[in-house]
């Protein structure tokens, strides 16, 4: 008579029927990759604790001797002598990070969810060029960009970042691929023969099902517009962003490394704490969303 394996379990939960050496194999990998992506970031944060003398110490010390905050203090009385306010350069990078990423999900969702899932004539050859255009660099679309701001009058003004911003491509390809292979035809149909609108069935049927997708293009988005520099389209210094000014910042010469290194843990900490809140979500919604007709 065959014998049924033992199931095992931990904290009264059923876990895969691993070996114990497959489970200890697997930890210790995941330990040392994400020990490869802890050490940066544990780096920056240290470089940013040093002064200046330890700055440029070689070989470089992967601890500090004598800590210290006046690189962040540094960092505000530069930004605070601009002619610029601080506040405003931090203004500027919010709005238009947060409207950038709000418009991009929106556009990309409701064209995919049309892609996907309507049928209409030529649908077929806008998705190939759509791919088409994945083929290309934002650096070649500069001057289409902006002979076409220029002719609506947004040079100079937030639009000309949050405009484009809102009509990438990738978005909208990750959108429609995952909407394909998550939203089933048969749910949309029944929500249609209840009386749903289509705008209804795209919102609280078709959305809540791509979560993941929406998500990753969410945090993306926004660590995209986050990071953005200076703009060809943009002019005006009361218009720049908070990473501009930065870049102005570290461009002052070696007595500004300091400062410099606790800019970039002030720009890095936003992203990574907007990826944190959301990962656990990404990985539940990941696990749950799939269905079967």
């Amino acid at each position: 008579m065959k014998k049924f394996q033992k199931l095992r379990t931990r904290g009264h939960r059923v876990v895969l029927n691993r070996s114990a050496g497959g489970d200890t194999g697997i930890t210790i990998m995941l330990t040392i990759l994400g020990l490869f992506m802890f050490v940066p970031m544990y780096y920056v944060v240290i470089q940013s604790l040093k002064p200046l003398d330890e700055l440029f110490m070689f070989p470089p010390k992967f601890y500090v001797v004598k800590p210290t905050f006046d690189n962040f203090g540094d960092l505000f009385t530069l930004m605070s002598d601009s002619w610029v306010p601080f506040s405003r350069y931090i203004f500027n990078t919010v709005f238009i990070t947060i409207c950038g990423t709000l418009g991009n999900l929106i556009f990309a969702s409701m064209a995919a969810y049309a892609l996907a899932k309507l049928k209409f004539p030529g649908r077929n050859a806008i998705f190939q060029l759509i791919v088409t255009s994945l083929m290309f660099h934002s650096t070649v679309n500069t001057v289409t960009h902006f002979i076409i701001l220029s002719s609506f009058g947004w040079i100079d003004t937030y639009l000309s970042v949050i405009v484009p911003s809102m009509a990438t491509t990738m978005g909208l390809y990750l959108m429609k691929q995952f909407m394909e292979s998550s939203v089933p035809d048969t749910v949309l149909e029944s929500a249609r023969l209840d009386g749903a609108s289509e705008f209804r069935t795209y919102l609280t049927i078709a959305m809540p099902m791509v979560k993941p997708a929406w998500l990753t293009l969410m945090i993306e988005c926004f660590k995209t517009l986050w990071n953005s520099g200076s703009s060809v389209y943009i002019h005006s210094e009361e218009l720049k962003t908070f990473n501009y000014a930065i870049q102005q910042i570290l461009s002052g010469g070696i007595a500004r490394s300091g400062a410099g290194a606790a800019s970039t843990v002030v720009m890095m900490a936003v992203p990574i704490l907007v990826f944190v809140i959301n990962q656990s979500k990404i990985i539940e919604t990941m696990g749950s969303s799939g269905m079967k007709d």
